[in-house]
């Protein structure tokens, strides 16, 4: 593995344990606007409300460095305005199963860092955990956080 891609997979896990503690937006994000300018909101904290559609658990992952993820799982977050694929990150290191917090239909705000296409970041896929090269691609947000609410 290349000293760059190392480098990359350490700034978003430090990113991934920081974000949590980081300023929250008082009001959600449509998902239009993150589409519509993703390089605006790369690797930003954004909070987004809508429907889970699409549910995807993943077998487990290997990580460049060799330790295995499980747990993690895919969908996909319609608004009014648009779809926003979502990845929930595995647990690493430790083998544990654990259902999506999201079902079909569930009505969730997601609290998530978006990662924008064509800046060589990690992606996850239903093939596991991947490094993004090319300027064009898919914009996916890696949750940090996911409450149901109710309307």
């Amino acid at each position: 593995m290349s000293t760059n891609a190392s480098s990359a997979l350490l700034l978003l896990t430090f990113l991934l344990m920081l974000s949590p503690s980081l300023a929250r937006a008082d009001e959600p994000t449509p998902v239009q606007d993150i589409l519509a300018n993703p390089d605006a909101y790369h690797l930003r904290l954004v909070t987004v409300h809508g429907t889970a559609r699409d549910i995807e658990p993943l077998d487990p992952y290997i990580l460049p460095s060799g330790v295995t993820c499980y747990g993690a799982y895919l969908f996909r977050l319609d608004d009014e305005t648009g779809s926003l694929p979502v990845a929930v990150l595995g647990v690493c290191g430790v083998p544990v199963f654990r259902d999506p917090e999201v079902e079909e239909g569930d009505r969730v705000t997601v609290t998530a860092t978006i990662q924008a296409p064509g800046h060589g970041s990690y992606y996850l896929t239903l093939e596991g955990f991947r490094i993004s090269t090319a300027e064009r691609g898919q914009v996916q947000a890696i949750a940090t956080k996911i409450e149901r609410f109710a309307e």
